[in-house]
């Protein structure tokens, strides 16, 4: 081997700068064992509310050290910057994807408009999108030059108004004004990425990630060790819309006519079945009866609005509610046969709740003074600043100055709450926060002004945080969420960490049990490789996954191949009668043609992984390709290094067997053609049965693919997915339940209100699970134990997917054109390797015959195994990853078959079945190893792990089969059909 100081030198600084890179994380993880340690001795578990007190208390711990120097060349602060990353499986916390309402953009910069061309448009761009991959903003364009007419984009009344008056004019083209607005839009969502990215850099969450999806308007944010998900849902879809509103005088009687005509025209329209509804007595009703009540007779009959809504509420509100009775108000407020009562001094108010404080069950009403369009007085584009602060009673308050223009309008507006005996709502989001009134007479100068309430100090700290970041320039929806618990990460850590140690122990023994002392050789290029992977991605700041595990585990096993490779050939040179030193440089060079045409293929199929995978899938193809790639360098270079280095002293000897293995698989003389009609009728049995099952059962499709959410909950005691699901279908309409893992484990799936967004829902399903399952749970369990990184790490929701039906069928595409697409990449590779379409055909051929296998047996047996057979993007990883195996053990042996062919020529098959024997110890060792890997992660990988690897399980196994049975029968068939007509 040429130039060998220069591989030993880069060899030594590969591992020094891997090394180097892992230390850091090694320094933060010695750190946070401490702070635990240290918060755990201090703060008992009997202690109300341990773990927040233990979390808090660690972060103070790790403030105090963080500028210490460590090791001199180090801090703290600076190693949790440069430590591995670990995704939200193996840490706990939240990714989301992020939907930003171009429609809502549209509507601003055409001001609002009410011309009739203009929103049909955007009703049937709504309309599209529900069935399209197309980007909103061009079914829009579509939807309008559908409808125009005569009417222009560059009309008055929708863009040329006096907002773009300096870039688009009456006598623009639709032609000229689309490239403009489609900037715009850009322009929007640029300014929301920032804005969100403001946001985020103030929760204090270290390592976050945010990034754009192409044009789409999709904003992908992954929190990694957020623990308050509830929090961070909040701060990710809040628009910070702030609004300051003038409300009514108490007592408004213009107002109190309208709800007792509300309240009887509701009698008429509210359903019988509503009506009949029987009341039962709750703390809420007490805290109702308390509150002062107009002088009205409602006993005498039925009311639906103020059995529910209880007028003359404290402050300035004009009424208080049950919680779980506001949105059925709000819907009866919003009627427009109710809304056309209201007087005409009051025509145009705007009815908003409250922002009800931390574990309260009522709400107030308030009622606005507003105008026609609905604009606020003053909006929150005025304020200049804003900061989390305490207000005169030691309260925790949110403190905001406005700019000069904001001042006087603040002035003017207090000035007249003042005169009219009125109060100022502060609105978030359409939530009332407080409504103070004013007593300092002539308004209040200087354009500083606070929120209070009933906050917690971190409640503040966000709002703040979002007023200075400034308004979102539309609406967020959550689209995709993926929240993980951090018990439930730490278990993952363990459970891959000890399938890992299983894999690399059962492999390294297993290669020095049938190679030897070069065995060893490679066992040490293994264990290099290992700390190159690792370093690898610490130094590219890439994020390690459990499937990220997983594809490190998948390169241990598939890396073997190669030094498989290496030493079977070297064992052929020794066996054709050539000295140590020449059977070794040939072995290697002869070797390496098949080495890189298998790592190739595979590599291929991780590049599509990575290009069409999300979150976890691009952490498995990015370690996959990673492992490859130093494979490669290992197998290649640095187990020639240790070989040569062997060799060259005096009186050694290096074998490439053991006593046991040396005669294994030798003179082996397999007719494996003469088989091949055999094999062609089993696997067309297979294959049909797995396809007749496909057409009748289906297969279960998860959350990725069809939308909706799913739960991970975890019960002290053993508990019937039966019966659950029935529970649940009662108060849900569509709900599963399935055991996950081990008894006391399930996974509930529904697909209620999987068309609504927000942070309501997520927040109302929760509540209905708790309080169907409270039965199920401890004697005291409360909601706080039950929700995701709640203060019971035991019990609860573990882990929780919101997919909505518009990303899923695009999850669901994706996965589609992955498939096909790995399919037509290898193809042309095997085309352009081999010369000949046959070899393409067979390999193709073999590939379909494995993942029509898979998917039959996922199909057939997903009703029978005691694990998740869901699918999901997961399985599409495995679905590619078994095709990438498979190509590979197909190219090693249509590799030898081209060698031998072209020495000796086709002879009937008698060549091709030589070429087959030759390769039989490699494809056997190979697939024994990686079988063994699969199967360690597979039992002690986690519950997660499981139906993913039980794919990879039975890919590997056809996989094999088909390279021998399928892939070279096929190749064989067609190439003899053409060589016979060739010699007639």
């Amino acid at each position: 081997m040429q130039n060998k100081g220069l591989i030993k030198l880069f060899a030594f600084l590969f591992g020094l700068v891997s090394i180097y890179q892992l230390s850091y994380t090694f320094i933060t993880s010695r750190l946070e064992d401490e702070a635990e340690t240290y918060a755990t001795a201090r703060i008992p578990s009997t202690e109300e509310n341990y773990v927040a007190e233990r979390e808090a208390l660690e972060a103070r711990y790790l403030d105090s050290i963080g500028d210490n120097t460590i090791l001199g060349y180090t801090t703290y602060n600076e190693a949790k910057k440069k430590e591995l990353n670990k995704g939200l499986d193996l840490k706990g916390g939240i990714n989301v994807t992020l939907q930003i309402s171009v429609k809502d953009i549209l509507k601003g910069l055409a001001d609002n408009t009410r011309n009739p061309v203009f929103n049909k448009a955007l009703a049937d761009a709504d309309q599209a999108s529900k069935n399209s991959d197309d980007t909103y903003l061009n079914l829009f364009f579509e939807a309008f030059d559908n409808i125009k007419g005569d009417t222009k984009l560059a009309s008055p009344d929708i863009f040329a108004n006096k907002g773009l008056s300096d870039e688009i004019n009456f006598q623009m083209t639709d032609d000229q004004v689309k490239p403009i607005i489609r900037r715009k839009i850009d322009e929007s969502i640029v300014s929301a990425f920032e804005v969100l990215r403001e946001r985020i850099d103030g929760f204090g969450v270290t390592q976050p990630n945010i990034q754009r999806e192409g044009t789409s308007g999709r904003i992908l944010v992954e929190l990694p060790g957020a623990r308050d998900i509830a929090r961070a849902q909040d701060l990710l879809s809040s628009t910070a819309q702030l609004e300051f509103w003038e409300t009514y005088e108490p007592g408004n009687q213009p107002l109190i006519n309208f709800f007792i005509q509300a309240n009887e025209q509701l009698k008429t329209l509210v359903e019988d079945s509503e009506e009949e509804q029987v009341k039962e007595a709750s703390e809420i009703d007490t805290l109702l009866s308390d509150v002062a009540q107009d002088s009205l007779d409602l006993t005498a009959e039925r009311n639906p609005l103020f059995e529910k809504l209880q007028l003359n509420g404290p402050g300035f509100a004009i009424g208080i509610a049950a919680i779980k009775d506001t949105a059925q108000i709000g819907s009866w407020l919003r009627m427009p046969e109710i809304r056309r009562l209201l007087p005409s001094e009051v025509q145009f108010t705007k009815f908003l709740w409250e922002r009800p404080s931390q574990n309260s069950e009522v709400a107030a009403l308030f009622a606005l003074k507003s105008n026609r369009e609905g604009v606020p007085r003053i909006s929150g584009d005025v304020v200049s600043d804003a900061r989390d602060q305490f207000d005169q009673f030691n309260r925790p308050a949110v403190g905001m100055d406005m700019n000069v223009r904001g001042a006087k309008e603040w002035e003017k507006l207090t000035n007249e709450a003042n005169l009219n005996n009125t109060g100022i709502a502060i609105v978030l989001d359409n939530k009332v926060y407080t409504a103070p009134g004013v007593s300092q007479v002539g308004g209040i100068s200087g354009g500083s002004s606070e929120i209070t309430g009933t906050f917690t100090v971190n409640e503040t700290k966000d709002i703040a945080n979002v007023l200075r970041a400034g308004k979102l320039p539309a609406s967020a929806e959550i689209i995709d969420s993926f929240v993980v618990g951090p018990s439930l990460g730490q278990e993952a850590i363990d459970s891959g960490f000890t399938s890992f140690v299983i894999a690399m122990v059962f492999v390294l023994i297993w290669m020095f049990f049938y190679y030897g002392k070069a065995g060893i050789f490679s066992d040490i290029a293994l264990v290099f490789n290992i700390v190159l992977i690792f370093g690898v991605l610490a130094s590219l700041g890439a994020v390690l996954t459990l499937p990220g595990i997983a594809g490190i585990v998948l390169t241990i096993g598939m890396s073997v191949d190669a030094n498989v490779l290496i030493f079977e050939r070297i064992k052929e040179e020794v066996h054709k009668g050539k000295g140590k030193g020449q059977a070794i440089n040939d072995g290697f060079n002869n070797a390496l043609s098949s080495i890189l045409d298998a790592n190739i293929t595979t590599g291929l199929t991780a590049l599509i992984l990575l290009v069409f995978g999300s979150g976890p899938i691009k952490g498995f193809a990015t370690t996959l390709i990673i492992g490859i790639l130093t494979s490669l360098f290992t197998a290649i270079f640095v187990t020639r290094l240790l070989v040569d280095w062997y060799i060259s002293g005096k009186g050694r000897s290096l074998t490439f067997s053991t006593a046991i293995t040396k005669n294994l698989f030798q003179n082996v003389n397999i007719n494996f053609l003469s088989k091949r009609k055999i094999a062609y009728v089993i696997s067309a049995i297979i294959v049909t049965a797995g396809v007749a099952s496909l057409f009748t059962q289906g297969l279960d499709q998860g959350v990725d693919f069809v939308g909706g959410r799913n739960y991970q909950i975890r019960f002290i005691d053993p508990v019937n997915p039966s019966e659950i699901t029935n529970d649940l279908t009662a108060v849900l309409g569509s709900a599963s339940a399935k055991t996950f893992g081990d008894a006391n484990q399930i996974m509930v799936t529904t697909k209620y209100k999987v068309d609504a967004q927000g942070t309501e829902v997520d927040d109302e399903i929760l509540g209905i699970l708790f309080n169907t399952l409270q039965k199920y749970l401890p004697d005291g369990a409360t909601y706080e134990d039950f929700v995701p990184g709640g203060t019971n790490e035991d019990i609860g929701v573990m882990k929780y997917r919101k997919v909505g039906p518009t990303i899923a069928d695009d999850i669901k595409k994706n996965a589609v054109w992955a498939v096909l697409g790995s399919l037509a990449v290898v193809f042309l590779y095997i085309l352009l390797r081999f010369r000949k379409w046959q070899f393409s055909l067979g390999a193709v051929a073999a590939v379909f015959h494995d993942v029509l296998i898979v998917l039959g047996v996922f199909s057939f047996f997903s009703a029978y195994m005691p694990f998740s057979m869901e699918i999901d993007q997961a399985f599409i990883a495995a679905i590619l990853t078994v095709i990438g195996y498979s190509l590979n053990d197909t190219v090693v042996v249509f590799d030898r078959i081209r060698e031998i062919v072209s020495e000796k020529g086709f002879n009937a098959g008698i060549n091709i079945n030589e070429a087959l024997n030759s390769t039989l110890s490699r494809t056997l060792n190979t697939s024994l190893t990686t079988l063994v890997v699969l199967l360690a992660i597979f039992i002690f990988g986690g519950e997660t792990l499981r139906g993913f690897m039980f794919a990879m399980i039975v890919g590997i196994i056809v996989g094999t089969y088909s390279s021998l049975f399928i892939a070279t029968p096929v190749m064989f068939d067609t190439l003899k059909e053409k060589i016979s007509k060739k010699n007639r």
